[in-house]
Formats: structure tokens, sequence, C-alpha cells
């Protein structure tokens, strides 16, 4: 199965754009520009990196510099969606730490050529899943800390250190980020049949190459989320990795 580009496609992306943006009329969520913005810039962008792509798949060297522009993006996006702003090196420390043990075992191990074309898609995937488990952090913990500020300081008058009092407030909050990634691992099959899985499919591979190939990335997802969690959290817990409302207040 293939999806050309003909007006058949451009028909069904303006009719599920619409559908979005009646819906979320219709429930008063107030997002209809941004599902308007959102899918129009995946058109471009999406029609622009398959050019590029088409050149990176070529060349190995280009290929690494086009997965390193894809980890600036990441960086950036959820550095505005955690609204960190000059805490940005940290937030990329944290993803980094995620992203290189897990790319250095899934090509170091043999399990995947290291070659553009197996490159770019599994990098993709991996930094994309270490911007999502870094932004899904950043809001939860954050927000936690900024209800729990009272505790904070609380703390600190009975003598915790600083980074204890922190977390004190924000403890048992971190791990949240990795139940969406957790919930797909565990009901892999069953419940969905997640990209890889189905692009080998549809690139002409078996079922049982396309098992290999999506277990490989869930497991590789599942490690690299876990150290990005864990960095970003220690990193909070000593006042590095905090928006500026909150740096000023929890570690001034």
């Amino acid at each position: 199965m293939t999806v050309e580009p003909t007006w058949h496609l451009a028909l069904a992306l303006v009719l599920l754009m619409a559908l979005a943006v009646v819906v979320s009329r219709v429930g008063r969520l107030g997002q209809e520009r941004d599902i308007v913005v959102a899918g129009l810039r995946a058109v471009i962008q999406l029609a622009v990196v398959s050019t590029i792509i088409v050149a990176a798949l070529q060349h190995l060297a280009l290929a690494a510099l086009f997965v390193a522009l894809m980890f600036v993006v990441a960086v950036r996006t959820t550095v505005q969606r955690t609204g960190v702003g000059r805490a940005w090196p940290w937030t990329a420390l944290a993803m980094a730490g995620g992203i290189v043990p897990v790319l250095a075992i899934v090509f170091g191990s043999g399990t995947v050529p290291p070659n553009a074309l197996s490159l770019i898609p599994i990098a993709g995937i991996v930094v994309g899943n270490m911007m999502t488990a870094h932004t899904l952090f950043g809001r939860r913990q954050f927000a936690a800390l900024r209800d729990g500020v009272g505790i904070f300081e609380a703390a600190l008058a009975l003598g915790f250190a600083r980074a204890a009092a922190i977390r004190l407030v924000s403890e048992g909050t971190a791990r949240e980020a990795l139940v969406p990634n957790l919930d797909q691992t565990r009901t892999v099959g069953l419940v969905t049949l997640p990209g890889a899985f189905i692009g080998v499919l549809l690139g002409g591979g078996s079922a049982l190459q396309a098992g290999a190939a999506q277990v490989l990335v869930l497991v590789a997802i599942m490690a690299g989320q876990t150290i990005v969690v864990v960095v970003a959290n220690w990193l909070m817990c000593q006042g590095k990795l905090l928006p500026p409302d909150l740096a000023g207040v929890l570690h001034p």
C-alpha cells in the first residue's frame, strides 16, 4: 500500500483538518487555529524534508547532519513547551543522555546496519520520543512545583537541603512521563500496531521482521526515555533545569 501525492490526498487532508476544527469548536477547546497551523506546517515541512531525505539517504555524513538538525528542533520545541528559557542547555543534555547510549547500542550491537538508510528513521523515532518524554516531564513537574511552593518552603524551614525539598514536592510525578510508552509497549500487537511495524510491512518485509523492528524501537524508546526523565529530574533538583519563575523561588 502506498499513498500518492494526488488530489485524493489533498481532499482527505482538508476534510480531516476540517473535522478536527469543527469538533474543537463544538467542544470549546479553542484549538482551531493551532490545528490548522499544525496541519499546514506538517504538509510544508514534510514536503521539504522528503526532498532533503532523498539526498541524505545516499550519504552517511548527510544523514548524521540531518539527525543533528532533528535534535536541535526537538530541543527547541520542548524548551518552548516547558518554558525553561535559558536553561535550554540542560534540556539538551538530558535529551542527549537518552539518545546517545540508545543509538550506540542499536547500531553498535550490529542489530541495525550503520548506514544512512537506517540512521534517519531509527534516530528520528528516538529523538522524537525523547522530546515527548522531556515535555511531559517538564510540564507535569513544573506544575507540581508551582502548586507545592508552600511545602518546599516548609521543608527548607525544617532544615531540608534545597535539592531534597524539591524532591519532596515533586516525588512520584516524574514517572508519569514514561506512562504513554510503557502502555504502548505493554499492549503492542493487542491494542495498536505502531509505525515501525506498519512501515516494515509496507516496505515489503515479513510480519516477523516487522515485529522484530517494532520491539527494538519500543524497548529503545523505553530505555532512552527512562534516562531522559532521570537526568532531567536530577538537573531539576539541582536547580539547573527550571523555568525562570521557579528558578527565582526554588534556587535563587
